[in-house]
């Protein structure tokens, strides 16, 4: 259930709201609106009569929302949700950049790479410091130290760090580093994982499981939200099907369809939806033209040396030339620039 705050709500009654939905057993969670509060009512104890609510003061009205993902969904909160992390703002219209190594390697690497992409309008700078492996002889990572270079390129760059926590083990030491946490396609249904980045308080990025459906990967995001942490940006990385050619198949097709379903942001990772270095930049165009409130690319100097994920990673010189290409295709489609720094025109 939704109940609707008037705009001349008073704190005194929406404390006084919530504390009647705790009475009845269940969990009010107050979702700020750009007029209004509302409070999304979740619990398992069954249904709710809207007119136990209607007539309490300050309420415009209570309803039934009819979506499984109940605070996700933009049937609660119909604005778009927008985060902002040390003053990039992502969501709301804005098109934002996320790129950098996919595993921090060295602190050249590393930084090299970070200034680069900063100066040709990335304002988010990704690496893998924990690194899952489907083998587990593959480079795994750096762990702390890996952390450590990403905190040095911040400080250098001024670009927020989000990087991979990969259990709730780790949980801890990556959030002392990192300003977004990611949760990997693996770790899409990690439930315990999911509320234990819900209750850290910081930003979010949920990737979308490599077998999972929408409902599936909007219901992952309802475990963080639940947890009172409403700073979730979705992101779209490719699904598995019976395609071998490419690494995996990256489904442009649901994004416009999720934009719909919830007020949170939706990126795409074409790297990883690709596995092809030649194929990221057109589709990175093309998630531009669908909507995509960011992209999430691969980049490394030397991608013939880098030790996870070569094949699909850009060249710095390819970065640039992308950047180019889809800060036309954002302004064709009247997208906000405001968060790539020095949008090539």
């Amino acid at each position: 259930m939704l109940i609707v705050m008037g705009s001349d709500a008073t704190p005194a009654q929406i404390t006084a709201v919530s504390e009647r939905v705790r009475e009845l057993g269940f969990t009010p969670n107050e979702i700020p609106g750009a007029v209004r509060i509302a409070i999304g009512v979740t619990g398992n104890s069954g249904a709710l009569d809207p007119g136990l609510f209607n007539r309490m003061p300050g309420v415009q009205e209570a309803v039934v929302v009819s979506r499984p993902y109940k605070l996700v969904s933009r049937e609660v909160k119909p604005d778009d949700t927008v985060i902002e992390v040390l003053g990039t703002r992502i969501g709301g219209g804005a098109l934002t950049v996320m790129a950098g190594p996919c595993s921090v390697e060295s602190r050249e690497q590393t930084l090299t790479t970070a200034h680069h992409v900063r100066k040709h309008g990335a304002t988010v700078l990704r690496g893998g410091a924990f690194k899952p492996r489907t083998s587990p002889y593959d480079f795994q990572g750096l762990r702390e130290e890996g952390l450590q270079l990403l905190a040095d390129a911040r400080a250098e760059t001024g670009m927020p760090v989000i990087t991979e926590v990969k259990d709730t083990e780790t949980l801890a030491l990556v959030c002392e580093y990192a300003d977004i946490l990611q949760i990997g396609a693996r770790n899409m249904q990690n439930f315990s994982l999911l509320e234990a980045v819900g209750s850290s308080g910081k930003p979010v990025m949920l990737k979308r499981g490599m077998s999972s459906t929408v409902k599936e990967w909007l219901m992952a995001a309802e475990y963080i939200v639940s947890q009172g942490n409403y700073q979730v940006i979705l992101c779209e990385r490719g699904i598995r099907t019976f395609e071998t050619f490419t690494r995996n198949t990256l489904d442009l097709g649901v994004i416009p369809l999720v934009r719909m379903l919830t007020h949170l942001p939706v990126v795409v990772d074409p790297s990883h939806g690709t596995g092809v270095a030649r194929a990221v930049g057109p589709m990175a165009r093309a998630a531009v033209a669908a909507g995509t409130d960011g992209l999430m690319l691969e980049v490394h100097p030397q991608p013939e040396k880098a030790l996870s994920d070569g094949p699909q990673a850009l060249t710095f010189d390819m970065f640039a030339g992308l950047m180019g290409e889809i800060a036309k295709v954002a302004r064709a489609v009247d997208q906000d620039l405001s968060s790539i720094t020095n949008a090539p025109r």
